[in-house]
């Protein structure tokens, strides 16, 4: 293999210039030829290509968002749209392809080696941390960061106003940033896509609470489960606190990555590119108990990665 590729697809996430780096450092070091790919699968059906080396990704790791841009392709959903991309690649004498992203984008790479066999490996790239078989998405840690720093000053207000404070988090189909987001800052409650809620229930324990001398009140929602209106409409005039809702909306997928999310992108961008080296064709790379390892897109893609039982259990017992 002389040649390889590298795109980011779908949603945008913090660490994704550091695996981009990683890749393309990686591979100019094992003498490839490394060509980033712009706007994800739009960009590869266009053939959106520019020669990637050191100068490029210089100065890159600790900026969010991705300097390759990305997009949700239409095109690329269709037969004819893979079989134009397969084409621009091969044209582009392109033996390889790194693909950053979420589990829209890694379907797409498995199309890709299904029906033209280009060699692909996936690198999961997705603050709702909702891959299965790995423990940990690039971009996870800094959302959640981003998440917890705003929770925190909106607890300031909650308490200085006696108030329950409804926040509204992404999460579409998954609840690991409400849940986690909550455990981390001590919320009354998680609500998540993933388990129904007995309103009558949490009202009563959040009146109860109020009645004892509890000042402040947060809640944390997945915007799949219902969206924080949904959530206040529910509880209001039932909890005792005057309510406010706070959507966070797209800040959660910016900022420069934190620590953990640069080395985890390194590392797999890294493990990626000695994949496609030693012809492992259609994997990932994957967190696992501290190692980074490949495991068949195939087998990640089978079933939703599930919500921890143990840390919502913790969550709701600490509240």
């Amino acid at each position: 293999m002389k040649t390889i590729g590298v795109l980011t697809s779908g949603g945008d996430s913090p660490g994704m210039n550091a695996a981009i780096r990683a890749v393309v450092r990686f591979g100019v070091r094992n003498n490839l030829r490394v060509i980033g790919i712009e706007r994800g699968y739009c960009g590869l059906i266009d053939g959106a290509f520019r020669e990637m080396n050191f100068p490029n990704v210089a100065g890159i790791m600790e900026r969010g968002g991705t300097i390759l841009r990305t997009s949700r392709c239409g095109e690329f959903y269709t037969k004819e749209g893979r079989a134009k991309a397969a084409e621009q690649l091969r044209s582009a004498g392109i033996e390889g392809l790194v693909v950053i992203g979420g589990e829209g984008s890694l379907t797409g790479a498995k199309l890709l080696y299904e029906e033209h066999k280009i060699p692909v490996v996936g690198i999961p790239g997705t603050i709702d941390n909702d891959i299965s078989l790995t423990d940990m998405c690039v971009g996870v840690d800094t959302c959640l960061n981003t998440v917890v720093e705003a929770i925190q000053k909106l607890k300031d207000t909650a308490t200085s106003h006696e108030r329950a404070f409804i926040v509204e988090v992404m999460g579409r189909s998954s609840g690991y940033i409400a849940l986690c987001a909550a455990l981390a800052t001590g919320a009354e409650a998680a609500i998540v896509p993933e388990i129904p809620i007995d309103w009558e229930k949490l009202s009563a324990r959040l009146f109860e609470e109020r009645k004892r001398g509890k000042i402040n009140c947060i809640i944390v929602v997945a915007e799949g489960a219902g969206g924080a209106f949904h959530v206040a409409k529910n509880l209001e005039n039932r909890i005792g606190y005057e309510t406010r809702v706070s959507i966070l909306g797209h800040i959660q997928r910016g900022g420069s990555p934190t620590a953990f999310d640069r080395i985890l992108a390194t590392r797999m961008g890294a493990e990626a590119v000695k994949a496609l080296m030693e012809k492992k064709n259609c994997v990932m790379t994957a967190l696992q108990l501290g190692r980074v390892v490949t495991v068949p897109i195939e087998e990640v893609l089978k079933e939703k990665k599930p919500l921890d039982m143990n840390l919502y259990q913790l969550a709701h017992l600490l509240s």
